[in-house]
């Protein structure tokens, strides 16, 4: 389908305005809960950075210059600051909690002033990829689908198999309930 397509489309099937509600649990959801759990950083999801002074840390001198690997994935999968780690729970970022989330915690795009220039666009991108496919299919698992999720670590997150779904067009799924 081409951009106008899409476009026009959209613009007779979407609110014109975020409703507050859907908006929050989507954010929740696409922009906290999932990026927690698999976050996209390379580097077997730890951040690099160069240390600017020499630092101690339990003990351990870090010198000037020193590259420092930050584990994000081990990070967010900490229990004492997720309780529960391996559950998806995007409740966790609800207004409510999220202020009592340390940020040096949650760090799926990075953080200062090198975390990831693309993050926002990335949010929207599966915002939108999400809204679309939604409208026009339910996805249900099936005998193929890997159930738990058996993780790859090496450079990006990703499953060591396919995670395959049954894909049913929507007004399929709406004649079977």
């Amino acid at each position: 389908m081409c951009s106008r397509d899409f476009r026009t489309r959209s613009m007779h099937t979407c609110p014109t305005r975020p409703l507050p509600l859907q908006r929050h649990h989507s954010d929740g959801v696409l922009g906290h809960g999932g990026e927690r759990i698999h976050p996209a950083l390379p580097h077997r999801g730890r951040l690099k950075r160069v240390c600017k002074k020499p630092v101690e840390l339990s003990g351990v001198t870090i010198p000037e210059g020193m590259v420092v690997l930050i584990p994000a994935f081990v990070l967010h999968r900490d229990p004492q600051y997720w309780p529960e780690p391996d559950e998806f729970r995007p409740e966790r970022f609800s207004k409510e909690n999220k202020e009592g989330i340390d940020p040096y915690t949650f760090l799926p795009f990075g953080a200062g002033p090198r975390n990831c220039i693309g993050m926002r666009f990335a949010l929207l991108v599966m915002k939108v990829a999400v809204v679309v496919l939604l409208q026009n299919f339910s996805f249900r698992p099936c005998k193929d689908t890997p159930i738990p999720l058996d993780l790859d670590s090496k450079g990006f997150m990703q499953p060591k198999k396919p995670i395959v779904l049954k894909m049913v067009p929507r007004a399929q799924a709406d004649l079977k309930k």
